[in-house]
């Protein structure tokens, strides 16, 4: 069997038991037998042979590849995905994408009825030796150009992490030059050199608290986060509950008038140009120096209408 063919196996079990755990051998048996039908329009040579034995070995890629368990569980009577990896962001970032994949494999020949959306991200291709030099406390070296300064300024860094905004990827790290942390759009990154020498990653810094109160790509103002509350029309308020606007989300009010939020953040300009993109469909309420700027900016609007 071709590599495509294993590689679409594991991916159509990990689905299977994401949608029904603890499925018995026999169940996925059919799954299997049952998308290879389908995945038979997209190549007519693809083969999936599924066996007791096969899904043993499945499971030993499965873990070795995607860093997933599948455990048989007595009681239960079926296979099931670990609990900690189902929960991984990683797993879920996966199956949306093996999703897409198939989708547009097998779309090849209906481009007529497919809208994809034009933009994406610049900047992927370093994704890999970032990683490698984040996770090897590599110092890196780059070239940066700022989208309001067309002059390029190399920079030297000690990598932290990345942060993806809005289908834009960031790098997070200090800058050797004068010891501060900053943020890079990978889409102006450019002539990326990673470094024989080490740094020591600080103690008193960490990635996930950093970031936990910030909306978007700014950090943290010097301030402390504060409680935003927002009213937004019901319409609107349904795909903010299907969509939270950040982790910290809390519905305070949810009737036919309103849905009613709070989110702990720190009021930065990205917060600002996303609650702005909401137009009359929201209210802010809280607190007041948001309220006044969006007010402002609201006001500055329709002045440039000439009205």
């Amino acid at each position: 069997m071709s590599k495509k063919g294993y590689l679409y196996r594991y991916l159509l079990l990990i689905k299977k038991l994401k949608m029904n755990p603890y499925s018995s051998f026999e169940e996925l048996q059919r799954y299997i037998d049952q998308q290879c039908t389908y995945l038979l329009l997209q190549d007519d040579r693809l083969s999936m042979g599924f066996s007791k034995r096969t899904l043993q070995r499945d499971i030993r890629e499965i873990r070795m590849l995607f860093g997933l368990d599948i455990t048989y569980s007595h009681a239960q009577r079926g296979y099931h995905i670990c609990e900690s990896s189902a929960e991984n962001r990683n797993f879920q970032r996966m199956m949306e994408a093996f999703d897409v994949f198939s989708s547009l494999n097998l779309a090849q020949d209906l481009a007529p009825y497919l809208h994809l959306e034009q933009r994406s991200a610049q900047g992927t291709e370093h994704l890999y030796s970032l990683l490698h030099a984040i996770k090897n406390r590599r110092c890196i070296t780059f070239d940066y150009r700022k989208f309001w300064d067309e002059t390029l300024s190399q920079r030297h860094l000690e990598p932290y992490a990345l942060k993806e905004f809005k289908s834009r990827w960031y790098l997070l790290g200090k800058d050797i030059r004068d010891g501060r942390i900053k943020r890079f759009g990978l889409d102006r990154l450019t002539r990326l050199k990673i470094s024989e020498n080490q740094f020591v990653y600080p103690e008193d810094y960490n990635v996930q608290q950093s970031q936990r109160y910030c909306f978007g790509i700014m950090g943290a103002t010097g301030d402390q986060p504060q409680e935003v509350v927002l009213s937004f029309v019901p319409f609107q308020g349904n795909y903010i509950k299907t969509l939270p606007l950040h982790p910290s989300q809390e519905i305070l009010v949810d009737t036919n008038d309103e849905l009613r939020i709070k989110l702990t953040v720190y009021p930065t300009q990205d917060l600002l140009m996303e609650l702005l993109s909401y137009g009359p469909r929201l209210k802010v309420l809280a607190p007041e120096e948001l309220v006044a700027q969006v007010k402002q900016a609201h006001q500055e609007a329709f002045n440039r209408y000439g009205i």
